[in-house]
């Protein structure tokens, strides 16, 4: 299984399961981050962390180690380029 941090950038993975706990896992799932919504990686900061995705119509920056716990399927994987 991937995780955000296996996304390059312009490619496109789906959620399918958050790994996190707590807080963390509250407020990304307010912010629609949840299984099944599309996710692009656009770019990383020079020195690697954080990393800022596009979902749902807006920038989300996450540390590395969060994105590791955000499991993904390729979009291209599920023949699926939304």
């Amino acid at each position: 299984m991937m995780t955000l941090n296996d996304l390059k950038q312009n490619e496109t993975g789906i959620i399918t399961e958050i790994k996190l706990e707590g807080l963390m896992k509250r407020r990304l799932i307010d912010m629609g981050v949840t299984s099944g919504v599309s996710v692009t990686m656009l770019r990383a900061a020079p020195l690697g962390d954080p990393v800022e995705f596009y979902i749902l119509g807006y920038n989300l920056s996450l540390r590395k180690k969060e994105a590791a716990k955000i499991l993904i399927t390729k979009a291209d994987d599920k023949n699926d380029s939304k």
